[in-house]
Order: C-alpha cells, then sequence, then structure tokens
C-alpha cells in the first residue's frame, strides 16, 4: 500500500469510529424515542389515529425541520426498511390463524396479483393523461402505491368488530400482496435507469410468476422443516424457542432471496406454517414477535419521518391529492370489483374494502427504490408518496368504523383470543377466549347456564362495570359484559360457534 493509500485507510478507520460517547448519545435519543412512540400507541387507542401518523410524526419532529437530526441515506432507509418488513411480516403470519383465513385465500391471492395490475394500470393511466408524465414514471407510481397496510385498517377498526370473512381477507391481503409488489416495483425502477436493457413484458411476467412461486415453495418447506425440527429439538426455555422461531422465518426470506425468489412471500408464508402447526411456547412466541414486529414498525415509520423533508413536501402535495383520489375512488374500486366478483363476494364486503385500502410503510419504503437504483429524476417520488400516505390517512381512517356501520358489516359481540403465558393451560390444551357483548346482542338477559357451552368449556370470569367476579349458573349477562371463557382446544372452536349462536338466536338458538 502506498503512504497516500495508508493515509487514507487511516483517515477512514478513524472517521468510522464509534465511540462509547456516541453510543451514549445514541441510547439517549432511542430510548426517548421509544417512549415517546409507546405514549403515542395509547394516544392512537384513543383517538383512532393510526399509529403510523404518530411515528411519522416523531421522525419529522426529531429530523432536519425539528431537533435538527440530518439524515438523508436513501439506500440505508432501503435497508433497513426491507429488514423491518421482514420482522412484521414474521409477526403476520405467526399470529394469523389459518382457520380465520382459509376461506380467503383464494380472493386474498387474486386480489394480490390481478387486482394490483389492475390498480397499477388504472393509476399509470391515469398520471399519464392527467398530470403528463411519462409512461414509466406513472406505471412506477402507481405500482409503489398498490400495497396496503391491513396493521393500520386493524388499528382504526379495534373498537369494531369486523366479520371474520372481512378480517381474514385483510389479514390475507396484507400478507400476499407485498411480495408481487415488490418484484413489480423493482422490475420497473429498473426498467426506468439510463442505458438498462429493456425486456418485453411478458419476459418482466414470467419472472415474476417464478419469483412468487420459487419464494412459495421455499417458504411453505422451511416452515414445515424447520417447524418440526424446532419442535424435536425445543427446550425449557420459552425464550430460546421464541428466538428460533424468528430465525426460522428470516431464513426463509435469506433462502428465497439468494436463490431470486420471493424472499417476502417465503418469510410470510414460513411464519403462517409456523404459527399453524401447533408449536409449543405459543404465547411466548406470538408475545415475542408482536414485540419485534412492535419495535420494526416504530422504528420504520420514525426512520421514514426522519428521511422526509418538511420544505420539499409540500412541493408535491397538489399531484399527491390527484394521485390518491384515483387511487382512492377509482382504481382500489375497480381492483376489488374486478377480483372478487368471480368469488361472489357481497357488494357491501367490496364497498367496505375498497375503502379500506389503507396505505402504510410498504408505499414509502419502495418509493426509495428507484433513486437507489440510480434512476435520474426520480427523488421527488418519495416526496409524494410520503404526502398522499400521510393526506388519505387522514381522510379515510376517522371514517373507516362509520363506512363499516353503515354498511350493516359489524358484529353485536366480539371474540378475541388472549395470549396468556401460563405453562399449566399450555400443558392441558387450553385457551382463552374473551368475549365482549356488543349493545345490540341477544346474549342479554341470558342465565350463564343458558349458553350451553360444550363439555370442556366454561365462563371463568365475568367484567361488569370495572369490576370482576366468577360468575354463577343463573348469573344473567348485560349489555357491555365482558367474559373469560377457557376451553380445551378440543372443544374451542365449539364454544365460539355456540357463543355466537346465541348472540344472533337468543336462549333458544338450536333449539328453534
Amino acid at each position: 500500500m502506498t503512504h497516500e493509500g495508508a493515509a487514507v485507510a487511516a483517515q477512514y478507520s478513524y472517521s468510522s469510529q464509534y465511540s462509547l460517547t456516541d453510543l451514549t448519545t445514541s441510547l439517549l435519543i432511542g430510548s426517548l424515542v421509544l417512549l415517546v412512540a409507546v405514549a403515542a400507541v395509547r394516544i392512537s387507542v384513543r383517538s383512532g389515529v393510526p399509529a403510523l401518523l404518530l411515528f411519522l410524526a416523531i421522525g419529522l419532529g426529531i429530523g432536519e425541520g425539528g431537533f435538527g437530526i440530518r439524515f438523508d441515506s436513501g439506500s440505508l432507509t432501503q435497508v433497513l426498511g426491507y429488514a423491518a418488513l421482514i420482522l412484521i411480516l414474521a409477526e403476520g403470519g405467526l399470529t394469523t390463524k389459518w382457520s380465520g383465513i382459509r376461506r380467503s385465500v383464494g380472493p386474498a391471492a387474486v386480489l394480490s396479483t390481478v387486482g394490483v395490475v389492475v390498480s397499477v394500470l388504472v393509476v399509470g393511466v391515469a398520471a399519464r393523461y392527467v398530470l403528463d408524465w411519462s409512461w414509466t414514471v406513472a406505471l412506477l407510481v402507481g405500482a409503489i402505491l398498490t400495497s396496503t397496510d391491513a396493521a393500520a385498517v386493524f388499528s382504526v377498526l379495534r373498537t369494531v368488530p369486523l366479520p371474520r370473512r372481512l378480517s381474514g381477507l385483510l389479514e390475507a391481503e396484507s400478507g400476499f400482496n407485498d411480495a408481487p409488489v415488490v418484484i413489480l416495483v423493482v422490475a420497473l425502477a429498473a426498467q426506468s435507469v439510463p442505458g438498462a436493457e429493456s425486456h418485453p413484458w411478458w419476459v418482466l411476467l414470467l419472472e415474476a410468476v417464478l419469483e412468487l412461486a420459487g419464494g412459495t415453495l421455499i417458504g411453505l418447506l422451511v416452515g414445515r422443516v424447520g417447524g418440526l425440527a424446532l419442535h424435536r429439538l425445543a427446550g425449557a426455555s420459552s425464550g430460546l424457542f421464541s428466538i428460533g422461531v424468528i430465525a426460522l422465518t428470516v431464513l426463509a426470506y435469506a433462502v428465497a432471496s439468494s436463490v431470486h425468489a420471493s424472499g417476502f412471500i417465503a418469510c410470510y408464508l414460513a411464519a403462517l406454517v409456523l404459527g399453524n402447526m401447533g408449536l409449543p411456547h405459543r404465547p411466548a412466541v406470538h408475545a415475542f414477535s408482536s414485540a419485534l414486529g412492535s419495535l420494526a414498525q416504530i422504528g420504520l415509520f420514525v426512520l421514514l419521518g426522519l428521511l422526509a423533508s418538511p420544505s420539499r413536501l409540500l412541493e408535491q402535495a397538489g399531484f399527491a391529492l390527484v394521485v390518491g383520489l384515483v387511487l382512492l375512488l377509482v382504481a382500489r374500486p375497480l381492483s376489488v370489483f374486478v377480483s372478487l366478483t368471480p368469488f361472489r363476494i357481497p357488494w357491501r364486503d367490496q364497498v367496505f374494502l375498497s375503502w379500506a385500502g389503507l396505505r402504510g410503510a410498504v408505499p414509502v419504503v419502495l418509493a426509495t427504490v428507484p433513486a437507489t437504483l440510480g434512476s435520474a429524476g426520480t427523488e421527488w417520488i418519495f416526496d409524494l408518496v410520503f404526502v398522499l400516505v400521510v393526506i388519505f390517512t387522514l381522510i379515510q381512517a376517522p371514517t373507516l368504523p362509520w363506512v363499516a356501520r353503515r354498511l350493516g358489516l359489524t358484529e353485536s359481540v366480539q371474540q378475541v383470543e388472549l395470549s396468556v403465558e401460563s405453562t399449566p393451560l399450555e400443558r392441558l390444551g387450553a385457551d382463552v377466549i374473551q368475549v365482549t357483548i356488543g349493545g345490540d346482542s341477544r346474549l342479554h338477559g341470558v342465565e350463564v347456564f343458558e349458553l350451553r357451552l360444550p363439555h370442556g368449556a366454561n365462563v371463568t370470569l365475568l367484567v361488569r362495570d370495572g369490576r370482576g367476579s366468577v360468575p354463577q349458573p343463573q348469573t344473567t349477562l348485560r349489555h357491555g359484559d365482558q367474559l373469560l371463557i377457557v376451553a380445551t382446544a378440543e372443544v374451542r372452536h365449539a364454544a365460539e360457534e355456540r357463543v355466537r349462536a346465541v348472540d344472533e338466536g337468543g336462549r333458544l338458538a338450536g333449539w328453534t
């Protein structure tokens, strides 16, 4: 090495050192941001505003327009964004029950493929002829904006119980649509790079099909084989077992990506298989994956807020409104209609799904792809997508519960499985079911013994007006009551069905 080269290397080595002072500063800022984010989640629950907006606001607040932290690395954002999406998809797959989405897999798969193409074409045509963008840029923006975010939908609908057919379809779509959208965005962005080789549309379609098929096969294989092996190696430590489960989902992504298959679909399907294998330490696995998913979401949205520049965002507000209105009022409804009509999905469900297409982190992360691949003059796409996500989340989120009620899609009783870290329950193969009795439920006035729950299920706790008690067989249920039902795994489904039957038909359900 020459003297000049040695000097440069020494200078680089010195400048890249990370001292204990830097560590202290990073921990101080990071811990404060996390604490503020935790408080923001509570505000989100009470107000109904999706937490993603509050996390983005935190990022903007500590960025160059606020406290002055400067961050402008789109490539680093993309890398960290992909890492966060892996953990978010892993949580989604691990906590999704196959029985809840089984009937929705077909419609969700079509909506995540055919629906994506329809949406991209509609937005692309509108952007080409209304905004006079080039076809490449118009279709690229349409592809970036196609992916929906079920987490944002469910954060709004916490207090509005949806029928399982709708919540299952939203869950399945959010798990499936990230993979084809990522493939499409990368392909279109690569085509827009100056000097890049252009490929016919059918070649891109064939590559996308092969990548999705390969990712699907790898995800199912890693999930099944890895789950069986992990089950045999499982020890008494629920913490270590949870780490092993997450490692398998990450492994599925890495293996698929290394052979140029879809890593995102592999990660989600591996997590879905693992989450429905009946593995031990399920409550601990769910808690650990949820914690990692929450941490990933906080970090991702704060990072995206840091990357955004408030001074540039207002310049894209007009374009964002035009594209967003086309997406909300034309592209999304048309994609839902084309994809779901063959499955005879009721029109009310289609209207709700059209309005429930909230955008979240994925479009904003994908907006960094064109610039990182070297596409010239596309830096503004990030600002446009950022503004669009914020504006239309503020428009759609507050009205989503109202739309569900107006369409008559809410249920009067809500059942939520609890994650209970209890070794005796796990050894007995038991589950805990939470039942909330709504204002229109016919469970009102029914005595506990009249529920006629199957053998192996029993109401163990009743919470009324904030006070808990152990109900007796003659205890009368009221509107607003919350029940805890403990049931063995074998009769859990039957207990749920029985509660729903009495909710709809009253105490004589099953007799008439």
